[in-house]
């Protein structure tokens, strides 16, 4: 596949994401609820999956191209490509959102609490730096083991997009309250943009912990599977060794 088709796909996709996401959430939050706002993530996902999986994969998420890249299901040299894609697509589905919601009686203005920024801290409604870490790191990692698994040759390809779109209501049904979930880089940049002010400063936690929660994610799926970590990217590094560590003492 070109690199070009690949980067249009990827913006696409993280274009539909955002809309069903974070869009809902803007939007009907106020009707629908968590429940709805989860569901809408879910819907999204599932859709792109089906959309513009056969082309790029449908990554539309940051952390999950750098697991894939580990996982050498794609080339090392793509993933500024993944990653340009994913942040202009996010960009332009909150400008849409935005351009939207001014259409409301009394207008709006896109702020932190307003605009399904990513945030922690109990003084924005939020929990604690913490508990956002724990949440980030441990769901992200979730997410990328259900996203390895789907993309196995052993897993039903049709049933794919199900599975993750699925995984991903579930995330959002427990993280929502906690800092209005992320587990994607990308979505929470492209609300930052508008949102602006301690959306912006807070923005290096939703990169940095999903980030760490796709590595953890990929060292769960080498422990399950027999794919083996010498045809990974972690091959004579110390997660290659802990990997080894774990297995031993299981053993």
């Amino acid at each position: 596949m070109s690199r070009g088709r690949i980067f249009i796909a990827e913006l696409i996709g993280t274009f539909i994401l955002m809309l069903g996401g974070p869009g809902t959430a803007v939007l009907a939050g106020d009707r629908v609820g968590t429940l709805g706002i989860a569901l809408g993530f879910g819907f999204a996902l599932l859709i792109a999956a089906y959309a513009v999986g056969p082309v790029s994969g449908c990554h539309i998420n940051p952390a999950v191209t750098l697991g894939m890249a580990i996982m050498r299901r794609i080339d090392v040299g793509l993933i500024w490509l993944y990653w340009a894609a994913q942040l202009i697509g996010a960009t332009l589905g909150a400008f849409v959102i935005l351009l939207i919601a001014k259409g409301q009686l009394g207008g709006f203005e896109a702020q932190p609490e307003t605009f399904a920024a990513n945030l922690w801290g109990v003084d924005n409604g939020f929990y604690t730096f913490g508990a956002m870490l724990i949440t980030e790191v441990i769901l992200t990692a979730v997410l990328m083991f259900v996203v390895l698994s789907t993309t196995n040759e052993n897993f039903p390809a049709a049933a794919g997009g199900l599975t993750v779109g699925l995984a991903f209501t579930m995330i959002h049904l427990i993280s929502i309250p906690v800092d209005n979930t992320s587990v994607n880089p990308a979505r929470s940049f492209g609300m930052a943009v508008f949102a602006g002010d301690i959306a912006v400063t807070q923005l290096w936690a939703f990169f940095v912990f999903p980030m760490i929660g796709a590595i953890l994610g990929v060292l769960a799926w080498l422990m399950v599977d027999d794919e083996s970590i010498e045809d990974t990217l972690l091959v004579n590094t110390p997660l290659d060794e802990m990997r080894d560590a774990i297995e031993d003492a299981v053993d």
